[in-house]
């Protein structure tokens, strides 16, 4: 891997919908999506699996917006 770090998807529920895009378009399928106390889908990224691509902080219209 290069020194790249694993991408922050969100760090506040309003960061994120739970949409499960990065989820979904992850390649190496490291992303599991993880409820929160009240039920609400959240990404978790499990740094030994994320090859650090960056696929699914493009695919998050949030981050778009954040970023």
């Amino acid at each position: 891997m290069s020194g790249k770090t694993v991408p922050m998807l969100w760090s506040d529920p309003s960061e994120c919908c739970g949409c499960s895009a990065c989820f979904a378009v992850c390649p190496k399928s490291a992303i599991a999506m993880k409820p929160d106390q009240f039920g609400f889908l959240y990404p978790e990224i499990d740094e030994a699996l994320c090859v650090r691509c960056g696929s699914c902080t493009k695919v998050c219209a949030f981050k778009e917006k954040l970023d």
